[in-house]
């Protein structure tokens, strides 16, 4: 089998494709690597400028080297083996979307120090109970989940499910795509 692509080798690929220069560039895609990118190592750290970054569609298992991306707002790491968000808080200050989808997540306790979230899709994974659910009543700004797909929604009716996070997170305002209309 051959080896995973690395992220100094998806980012020349990157260059070479876009003909940009990766360390001046805002918005950088390295989803879709073929063999698949397996770790994210401080090769992003040389990122400053960007502030979209894609690695879905891969095979990471855990978050790193992204320390220094201090201008990252979205990052999307939806579609690969990620077993937990754990790495995701030195960008604390400054991530304002989070896109988890499709991985192997069961819990979120970092998700409780991001200031700045206000999007975090973390649909398809295996969040199972509603303590680890209200660990998304923690971020100030977050507004705009996506939770399909996990066990504790799959546990119960949609509707019912619908109701009660709404009436835990009542800063929330879109749930899966829908805007959130609460009775006053």
């Amino acid at each position: 089998m051959s080896k995973p692509t690395t992220i100094k080798d998806a980012l020349a690929r990157w260059e070479e494709r876009t003909k940009q220069e990766a360390v001046k560039a805002t918005d950088i895609g390295l989803q879709f690597q073929y063999p698949p990118i397996e770790k994210m190592d401080p090769t992003l750290n040389t990122l400053v400028e960007c502030n979209k970054l894609s690695l879905s569609s891969n095979m990471i298992e855990k978050i790193s080297g992204i320390g220094s991306m201090k201008n990252l707002r979205v990052l999307s790491l939806a579609r690969n083996n990620l077993k937990s968000i754990n790495g995701i808080e030195s960008l604390a200050d400054t991530l304002e979307e989070l896109w988890v989808s499709y991985n192997i997540i069961e819990k979120i306790k970092p998700i409780e120090s991001m200031k700045a979230l206000r999007v975090f899709y973390v649909s398809h994974n295996l969040i199972k109970d509603w303590v680890e659910f209200m660990r998304m009543a923690i971020p100030p700004n977050l507004a705009e989940i996506s939770f399909l797909g996990n066990t504790l929604h799959e546990s119960m009716d949609s509707s019912v499910f619908n109701a009660e996070a709404i009436r835990r997170l009542p800063n929330l305002k879109k749930l899966d795509g829908d805007p959130v209309i609460r009775n006053v």
